[in-house]
Order: C-alpha cells, then sequence, then structure tokens
C-alpha cells in the first residue's frame, strides 16, 4: 500500500509534464520568429515563478509541521 501515491505521483508528474511540453511547443510553432523568442522566455520565467512558489509551499508546509511538533522523519 506504501507504493500506491508514489506511483499515482510519478503518473500525474509525468502527465502533467507532458501536457506542458506539447502545449509549449504547439504555441512555439505557432508563432514568428520574434514571437518565439518572447513565448520561450516567458515560459521560462513562469516554470521559474512556478517552482519557487513550490519551494515555498514546501518549505512553509515544513515549518508550520515542526512548529506544530508533527514527527515527518520515515520509520
Amino acid at each position: 500500500m506504501d507504493w500506491v501515491p508514489i506511483a499515482f505521483g510519478t503518473f500525474k508528474a509525468l502527465g502533467l509534464g507532458a501536457g506542458m511540453f506539447f502545449a509549449i511547443k504547439w504555441h512555439y510553432d505557432q508563432g514568428g520568429k520574434e514571437e518565439r523568442r518572447a513565448a520561450l522566455r516567458t515560459s521560462g520565467m513562469i516554470a521559474a515563478a512556478f517552482l519557487l512558489a513550490v519551494s515555498a509551499v514546501v518549505l512553509l508546509a515544513f515549518v508550520l509541521s515542526r512548529m506544530l511538533g508533527l514527527d515527518l522523519s520515515y520509520p
């Protein structure tokens, strides 16, 4: 039963990653050369902002759980 979240999380990450790749590729193919450069720059900034936001949420969750005294160690 412990493998279920790992397997489903991996499947979800792969599915979302493939979807984002094809969405960016489709938009990249639709624009001209100048628009392509801008689209790639914008998508990179959005991806960086998303990773920063996810990191902040994870850090906040760990800090809050430590403050509340939850045990987060693996057995």
